[in-house]
Parts: structure tokens; C-alpha cells; sequence
């Protein structure tokens, strides 16, 4: 994660801090405005390799740290950050949600096809086939 951390720092100024677990809404989209991405450190269980329920380091370097390395996506989590400083409860929601649904979960389509962006999504083939294919597996 270090190497990974040092590449982001070159790229876009983003560093990635390991966490033991989930954050507040409040505190994680802090740490964007510092260009810092919490991530967790423990890999999923080797019963359900294909999915977990909270956030592992899987979900964490093949999820969210090839966003981090784009420019536009940067400037994007960071500026969400710096609006969540001194931000009301309810405005911490509402970017949260933004955030959260995009981010996680994000589809666009290309040439009429799903695509997935979303870090939730593309950590998770379950997920990932569910959202995108023509059919409802």
C-alpha cells in the first residue's frame, strides 16, 4: 500500500492512510479535503472471495486507488472534501450521498452499454454482473 501511496502522491497529491474500519461521513470526506483516502486493511474471508459486505483492502487498491491516480477524479473527491468543511449535518449527508452512490457504485453507458466506474461495483463480480448485464443473473 506504501508503493501505491507514493505513486498517488506523484500523480494527483492523494495519499492513501490505513484505518481499521469505517469512518464518519463526517471525518472521511475531511480527509479528502486533504487529499488523504482512508483505507482499510483487512482482506475479505476466504468463504465469500467474490464479496463483502464492508469495504477490504481488495475492494481498496483495485476499487478506489486507480481513481486517485486520475486528475479529474481528484479534483473532484477533493472538492467534495473542501465542501464538507464546516458543513451543516444535513449538507454532510447530502455529499455523502453523492459521493457514495458515484463513487461506489457508479454506471455510465458507451455506446449503449453499462460500464461500471464504481469502486463497489468493480471489487465485486457479483455486483458487477448484476448491474451490467443485459439479463438479471
Amino acid at each position: 500500500q506504501e508503493d501505491i501511496s507514493r505513486f498517488l502522491k506523484e500523480c494527483t497529491g492523494f495519499t492513501l492512510h490505513p484505518v481499521a474500519g469505517l469512518l464518519s461521513s463526517r471525518d472521511f470526506l475531511a480527509g479528502l479535503a486533504f487529499r488523504v483516502f482512508f483505507s482499510t486493511q483487512y482482506i475479505r474471508h476466504h468463504s465469500r472471495p467474490l464479496y463483502t459486505p464492508e469495504p477490504d483492502i481488495c475492494h481498496e487498491l483495485l476499487g478506489h486507488a486507480p481513481m486517485f491516480a486520475d486528475p479529474d477524479f481528484a479534483d473532484f473527491s477533493h472538492a467534495i472534501g473542501l465542501a464538507s468543511l464546516g458543513a451543516s449535518d444535513d449538507d454532510i449527508q447530502k455529499l455523502a450521498t453523492c459521493y457514495w452512490f458515484s463513487v461506489e457504485f457508479g454506471l455510465l453507458k458507451e455506446k449503449g452499454e453499462p460500464k461500471a466506474y464504481g469502486a463497489g461495483l468493480l471489487s465485486s463480480f457479483g455486483e458487477l454482473e448484476y448491474a451490467c448485464a443485459p439479463y438479471r443473473p
